[in-house]
């Protein structure tokens, strides 16, 4: 396929695409919070990946065909990975919208890539250096902090909210998805996106009629429309074609760098469009967060051999 200028010039840029990607991110943070009172949130989910398979369906069909019969010897792993990182990451962070802030749920997701970290020395016997180690603590202390809103004595009084807690444990499960990654078919991205995206679907599906069964029916209007269209094209397909095209311009661990936008935006979006505010302890985990991300990252961006964290990071 022949690209124009303009697209070409863009597809060339990885640090345009870089910042755009985490943007994408963090709207579907905001947004999540913004419309939890209209859309719910497996309804929310089920139908922002099944309008984007559709979507993506026309221009992924011959790969997923052609690589049908080797997804299907590699079905068990496929669904593990499907469930983790299509069904359950959203879907949890959809639901944690509904009880904390759009600003805990980003910072908290910053942590995702130290949790990978953590997930590879634990089953694949990763090796992780001195400064990474330190810094992969760094960061769960200032998740921690978030989680705590900087009160610590709730540790003993076991007073959480709901919703950090919710968004705690998609983190988890999109870092297995995420270290899993490596046990998945070898195919097309294209294809196992659509793999992925196909039994995501299909394990929401009948949770989605469970919810039906108890919870209002969606409204339709042109902000749950909207709502839907955004969810299932920019944080879905875009920003997964955005990062992918990045690491193969700039390195998977540099690319990584760019996920600490992801509070930054959501912050401001947040402010500006939620009247959500920032407070002491945001700022500390923040700080913390960030500077245990440059620890365990500095040796991927400054030495010859870079880790392998941080492989295939989409929300």
């Amino acid at each position: 396929m022949i690209l124009s200028k303009p697209v070409q010039r863009i597809s060339n840029s990885p640090f345009l695409l870089l910042t755009l990607t985490p943007l994408f991110w963090s709207g579907n943070i905001v947004l999540a919070r913004g419309v939890n009172e209209i859309i719910p949130p497996i309804g929310l989910a089920f139908w922002r990946w099944t309008i984007a398979l559709l979507l993506l369906l026309p221009f992924t069909w011959s790969h997923a065909k052609r690589d049908w019969s080797c997804a299907l010897k590699s079905w068990k792993i496929l669904s593990v990975i499907s469930v983790f990182g299509i069904s359950c990451f959203n879907t949890m962070l959809y639901q944690a919208a509904h009880t904390t802030t759009a600003i805990n749920i980003a910072l908290m997701q910053t942590t995702m890539p130290a949790v990978i970290i953590l997930l590879s020395l634990l089953l694949f016997k990763e090796k992780i250096s001195k400064p990474q180690f330190i810094g992969v603590s760094i960061c769960v202390v200032g998740a921690c902090s978030i989680i705590l809103h900087g009160n610590w004595r709730t540790l003993l009084e076991l007073a959480f909210v709901e919703g950090d807690i919710w968004m705690a444990v998609a983190v988890l499960l999109y870092a297995l998805y995420s270290t899993l990654l490596r046990k998945g078919p070898q195919i097309h991205g294209l294809s196992l996106l659509t793999f992925t995206f196909a039994l995501g679907i299909l394990f929401l599906f009948p949770f989605y009629l469970w919810e039906l069964s108890y919870s209002e029916p969606i409204l339709l209007s042109w902000e749950v429309v909207f709502s839907v269209l955004y969810v299932s094209i920019f944080p879905s397909i875009l920003s997964y074609l955005f990062w992918n095209r990045s690491i193969q311009l700039v390195g998977a661990n540099r690319a990584g760098l760019f996920i600490n936008l992801i509070p930054v935006f959501a912050s401001i979006l947040a402010v500006l469009l939620l009247n959500e505010s920032l407070y002491a302890y945001h700022f500390f985990g923040m700080a913390l967060i960030g500077c245990g991300m440059f620890l365990f990252n500095y040796q991927a961006v400054f030495a010859s051999t870079p880790p392998s964290h941080c492989r295939e990071m989409k929300n």
